[in-house]
């Protein structure tokens, strides 16, 4: 098992006032507590004992209270998923034991790079600023149990991520994560080199199968954050009558993912890119509900699952996804969204954002993940600028 340290602010379970004393006839629950840890009765009229043996009393008292107030701590932080205080306990916490904090905000890196590009580092720090009390989780394919990789290493996106009070950076380890699931059958049969999109079909089962696992939110790493999701069973409706899979939350074991997963591997054609994604949610939310048109921002619901209005994360449809990279007379305010999709997939010019564009994404790297902006926008147009030498 791994050993956690904890750090956490002083006092909060201090005990108050002075040693054992009498109340009538009754010893305080100071008294009955401290002889319970050291095992000794507390006396009324205890016996005289020399300076050493009364120091070494005091000595063995301090650190009773110091372990016990070193377990109390960590159950704290457990429970209650304060954050503010992790960063040394980062490297030291498994997948599972983040995951079972509860509600997590997954991300999925099924290429092997290593370097987390602006957009992704941009999408994991608005999570971790929006949700700063739940663990913010990027599942990386290109880390390995064996690599080396900390808060000093050469890859700026990975330092940067890894220095967030609240950001845990994974293996992304397939087999573990579809152990107990049926997917477990179709991965131990596919053969990923004859894939021809296996990068998205990879990610389509993962975030299945841990979303049914350990519950949560799953994002893709093109979506910005914006204010925070208030329902717990959710689907993103990308336009009317179609769902995507780019965000979407349930909580653990919840039986439509469980049902997702079993349709995946039943009616899988690998060939056909969002069989597994976006069509498959959306053909299984439609044995559940009738789907219907959006009328102006609202909501669906049926069996209690939220269809959410494509306002909430598709403001700007992919026809228009370019759109994110121009400049703007007057940029929107998406008062009516949650986050922000940035159809990267349609983006195949690979437009990025520029210091000093003035684009629409330039300003909601701005707002939104300002450290991202600063050490990977700011800094790369200074280190590109040439030097009087030149």
């Amino acid at each position: 098992m791994v050993q956690t340290v904890w750090v956490s602010s002083p006092g909060s379970w201090a005990l108050q006032g002075s040693g054992c004393h009498r109340q009538g006839k009754k010893r305080s629950w100071r008294c009955r507590f401290v002889r319970t840890i050291i095992q000794h009765p507390c006396q009324r009229h205890a016996p005289k004992r020399s300076r050493k043996a009364r120091m070494l009393r005091k000595i063995q008292i301090c650190l009773c209270f110091c372990f016990v107030s070193g377990i109390l701590y960590e159950i704290s932080l457990l429970s209650s998923c304060v954050f503010s205080y992790l960063p040394m306990a980062q490297h030291y916490l498994t997948p599972e034991q983040v995951l079972n904090l509860g509600k997590s905000i997954i991300f999925l890196e099924t290429t092997e790079r290593l370097e987390p590009p602006p957009l992704v580092s941009c999408s994991v720090e608005s999570a971790a600023r929006i949700y700063q009390d739940r663990p913010i989780i990027l599942f990386m394919r290109g880390l390995t149990n064996e690599t080396a990789l900390d808060l000093n290493t050469s890859y700026a996106g990975f330092s940067l991520l890894s220095s967030m009070k609240n950001v845990f950076i994974f293996p992304l380890q397939m087999e573990t994560i579809f152990q107990e699931t049926p997917l477990l059958q179709w991965y131990n049969q596919v053969v990923p080199e004859q894939e021809k999109n296996w990068v998205h079909v990879s990610s389509d089962a993962s975030r299945l199968a841990l979303i049914w696992k350990y519950g949560g939110i799953y994002m893709d790493t093109d979506v910005i954050s914006i204010r925070p999701i208030p329902q717990e069973s959710f689907l993103a409706a990308q336009k009317s009558r179609f769902s995507s899979n780019g965000i979407f939350g349930f909580p653990a074991r919840h039986k439509f993912i469980w049902d997702c997963m079993e349709n995946f591997v039943l009616k899988y054609n690998g060939n056909i890119w969002g069989n597994q994604g976006p069509f498959l949610m959306t053909r299984m939310l439609k044995t559940l509900c009738n789907l219907t048109d959006f009328q102006g921002t609202e909501d669906h619901s049926c069996r209690n699952i939220s269809f959410l209005n494509p306002q909430r994360f598709y403001p700007i449809p992919y026809p228009a996804w370019s759109r994110y990279y121009q400049v703007w007379d007057k940029s929107p305010n998406f008062n009516h969204s949650y986050a922000l999709h940035l159809w990267n997939f349609m983006n195949r010019n690979r437009k990025v954002v520029v210091a000093g564009s003035n684009t629409l994404a330039e300003k909601l790297y701005k707002t939104y993940c300002p450290t991202t902006y600063q050490d990977l926008i700011q800094n790369a147009k200074h280190r590109d600028l040439p030097g009087p030498e030149d």
